[in-house]
């Protein structure tokens, strides 16, 4: 956002206040209802996440990424359950899925276990 051209005068975000930006930046809930522009970032953000997901799938098939597109469904708890969480699963935040899945984390949000290598397919 930093490098935009010209630079935004404030910056739209959907549902929560960003930690760190250094760009004025308003939360707007349920914003991609409210916000033409908060809904178009939305979908551009939702088709790029699930090619990556896909590309994913190529490399850690055993997950189902290619399916379920890293949402918390039955199909990605069983995987979890039976394989444990590879590299890319993120562990910035304590999931509700993965403490429902009733994995150890550590008081800081942090997953207290080492990620599983990527050699698991």
């Amino acid at each position: 956002l930093v490098a935009l051209r010209p630079s935004p005068v404030v910056v739209h975000v959907d549902g929560f206040a960003l930690r760190e930006c250094p760009l004025a930046h308003r939360p707007v809930v349920r914003g991609d209802a409210r916000s033409a522009a908060v809904a178009a970032a939305s979908i551009v953000a939702k088709v790029t996440r699930d090619a990556v997901m896909r590309g994913l799938h190529e490399i850690h098939a055993a997950w189902g990424f290619a399916t379920h597109v890293g949402y918390a469904t039955p199909d990605h708890h069983r995987a979890i359950l039976q394989y444990g969480l590879c590299a890319q699963h993120r562990r910035s935040f304590a999931s509700v899925a993965y403490r429902q899945l009733e994995l150890e984390w550590a008081g800081d949000g942090v997953q207290s276990a080492e990620p599983v290598p990527d050699t698991i397919s």
